[in-house]
């Protein structure tokens, strides 16, 4: 019965050239309650972006009236005339790009959402300060309902609303941002309060996040304006969009959406109290989802530092690092210069990455209480990953789906974070040294990691590192020293170097022949017990003008502040000439591809001999890491310069024996030699000395035994 009257109709459906336009008139022409009523009818308007309206008689109203009321979920009521407009843009593509391209993650429309429902909020906050009349009677929150069975997220504010124009405008066009020209006139004003910093909205595309979820978007709205009407704005997001007046919509924004078969899930009452918890947390308004409030935590870093517990802190850490330990160390910083920037930082009391499970940055980026970037990457140096908190900075300019960040802000922001969080750390271990040892125990590896990555920051690194040395006391963090306590309780002001031993346990530091002299001069050694330690002062070089210096090296065994004084030698000493020739023939025992030369020193006294100009302990249990030990066996060792003790019984008796058993001298020098490798932690294998040791057992058993002969006789 209806065909006359759509044959009717085509020519004008043609005349628009709207294949969108000819399927709602087919809609609109087959819809019961316009055939019941003469009052029914439809219009066309190019200019004015309007493709087609439907009135609807009283009828028709009360006839939707009654279906809607029985609905409890949507109390809204459609009455006026329903226009259907074309998005002002490009639509489909712009949209396609929204929900498609745009954001990381389909999730972020929940925040995307809710940081619209704060701004209008806000907003009606600021007008409330400066117009009196302006009461909507509703609480300043946002309430989101999520609805397995209808398939359906909805979310409502009860903030500024929107007029029709404003409804057309910031909705029908992509990019037009309602925020951003809120806060134009506002700085038109010269209003001083804190509004532009509370509002988040910036690019007014974050609605649209909404097409990345759902198959059809309904919004209600109504402005605080007193003698507004309430809307209904409704599209499918395939390219236009209808608009109609409604009763029974309260002062705010009302949002529902239709989800897609594919996100189901974010009508989970679970998955959408992460999601919350995660984004939008600490939003300055309270958020309730199915009638229960979720932003439970309150944002710390926005509070005065002095008004904030420690019971307080305890929970907001927990709640950040989704931790169950307390935190040790805690920061607010504040400032306005270079950037503005609030943030807290925690060190937690442990870290798990001991265990092998490696440790995700810890501090999240927020802009204004919105979360932009969890786990930021960005904000402080790798090494400092351990360290967690949230750090909020309104001057970071974001892109428009607020995820990407401009490298020269987020380089700006890192500077100023790494070197606030160094000082924090030194101004924490001045405070309490002892606690500070402690936490150094167990967090020290990431400084160390710093020292040798960081070259902007390796001075104030260095003087966060603690080590135990020869005048402290073993396995106590009381009295591990930092460089500065180094160099400040030096003897020998003298002294223009910092010595080190690379040693896998103190035992062996004190027993080690290098340290010997250093006891003996009252000279400080520093024991670094761990690999990473030899990269650490390499990289650091100097502290305060003094060089690292190890005692096993050239450079220490040259040291003036270390040569033995004359007068400690005995009448039996060997000469000098003596000496020398003894040398001279060791060197040419051993061999050119053992040894590149043989020194006479007299700074040792317990040991006869110590080598030199060595490959490190501590390289060469790397190489033999990445290129397997196997292989290491078949590469030659690299000679060394050996040093030998003139004054030593074993040296005067060698030299001795050389004119009497030169076999016997030779491999006893080859002996002197493979512990003074040992002693040096670079001997490959003490194995391969086991039968020369046993030789040397064999002949030192028969001589006593035959001495012991003799003397019975």
């Amino acid at each position: 019965m209806f065909k006359p009257l759509i044959r009717s109709s085509l020519p004008l459906v043609k005349a628009v050239g709207s294949k969108t336009s000819r399927r709602q008139l087919k809609l609109l022409l087959s819809t019961p309650a316009v055939c019941r009523t003469a009052t029914a009818a439809t219009s066309f308007s190019v200019g004015k972006n309007i493709l087609w309206s439907r009135s609807y008689s009283t009828e028709a109203a009360e006839a939707a009236a009654s279906n809607t009321v029985d609905n409890k979920d949507e109390q809204e009521v459609i009455t006026g005339t329903e226009e259907v407009h074309e998005f002002k843009t490009e639509t489909k593509r712009l949209l396609d790009i929204v929900a498609n391209s745009l954001y990381s993650e389909k999730e972020i429309f929940v925040r995307e959402l809710i940081s619209n429902a704060a701004d209008a909020l806000e907003k009606l906050r600021q007008v409330q300060n400066v117009q009196s009349d302006i009461n909507t009677g509703k609480p300043l929150e946002i309430r989101i309902e999520v609805n397995k069975e209808k398939n359906q997220f909805i979310i409502q504010d009860f903030g500024i609303g929107m007029t029709l124009d404003e409804l057309n405008e910031n909705l029908g066009t992509i990019a037009s941002s309602g925020s951003k020209k809120f806060l134009e006139k506002m700085n038109d004003s010269n209003d001083d309060s804190s509004t532009k910093d509370n509002i988040i909205g910036q690019f007014g595309v974050g609605f649209y996040s909404t097409f990345m979820v759902g198959s059809k978007i309904k919004v209600y709205t109504k402005s605080a304006i007193p003698g507004s009407k309430g809307y209904c704005w409704t599209t499918d997001g395939q390219g236009s969009y209808t608009v109609a007046e409604a009763d029974h919509v309260s002062v705010g924004t009302k949002i529902v959406i239709e989800l897609r078969d594919d996100c189901k899930s974010y009508a989970s009452q679970l998955e959408v109290d992460s999601i919350i918890k995660k984004y939008s947390n600490f939003v300055g308004f309270p958020i309730y989802l199915n009638e229960q409030k979720v932003n439970t935590v309150d944002a710390l870093w926005t509070k005065d530092r002095n008004s904030i517990t420690p019971e307080q802190h305890k929970e907001f850490y927990r709640f950040i690092a989704n931790a169950w330990d307390d935190p040790q160390f805690t920061l607010h910083f504040k400032t306005d210069s270079p950037i503005s920037i609030s943030s807290i930082l925690y060190v937690p009391e442990r870290h798990m990455e001991v265990l092998g499970e490696p440790i995700k940055p810890g501090v999240s980026l927020y802009s204004r209480k919105v979360l932009i970037q969890p786990n930021s990457a960005g904000i402080l140096p790798p090494y400092l990953r351990f360290i967690k908190g949230v750090v909020d900075s309104e001057d970071i300019p974001l892109n428009v789906s607020r995820e990407l960040l401009q490298d020269n802000i987020l380089s700006r922001l890192r500077q100023v974070m790494a070197s606030k969080a160094l000082k924090w750390l030194d101004t924490e271990a001045k405070k309490d040294p002892k606690k500070y040892n402690e936490f150094f125990m167990e967090f020290g590896q990431f400084l160390k990691e710093g020292a040798c990555t960081d070259a902007m920051h390796k001075r104030e690194i260095s003087k966060l590192l603690r080590f135990e040395s020869s005048k402290t006391k073993a396995s106590s963090t009381e009295d591990m020293i930092s460089l500065d306590d180094y160099v400040n309780r030096r003897k020998n002001k003298d002294q223009k170097r910092i010595y080190y031993l690379l040693t896998p346990k103190r035992r062996y530091a004190e027993e080690s022949p290098y340290t010997e002299i250093f006891t003996k001069k009252d000279i400080e050694v520093l024991y670094l017990y761990e690999t990473v330690d030899e990269f650490v002062v390499n990289h650091l070089k100097t502290f305060q003008d003094y060089d690292f210096v190890a005692v096993d090296s050239p450079e220490a065994a040259s040291d003036p502040l270390l040569v033995k004084a004359s007068s400690e030698q005995q009448n039996d000493d060997l000469s000098d000439i003596d000496a020398n020739d003894l040398a001279l023939w060791i060197q040419n025992s051993l061999g050119p591809s053992v040894v590149k030369g043989v020194n006479v020193s007299r700074r040792l006294s317990s040991f006869p001999a110590v080598v030199l100009e060595h490959e490190s302990p501590a390289m060469k249990k790397m190489m033999e890491m990445m290129q397997g030990s196997a292989r290491m066996d078949t590469m030659p060792p690299s000679p060394t310069r050996l040093e030998i003790n003139p004054d030593h019984p074993v040296m005067k008796g060698i030299n001795k024996l050389r004119q009497d058993n030169p076999d016997l001298a030779k491999m006893v020098a080859e002996q002197i030699y493979d512990n003074a490798l040992c002693a040096a932690g670079v001997l490959d294998d003490p194995r391969s000395m086991i039968t020369r040791l046993n030789k040397l057992l064999e002949i030192t058993v028969n001589q006593a035994a035959e001495q012991d002969k003799k003397v019975k006789v």
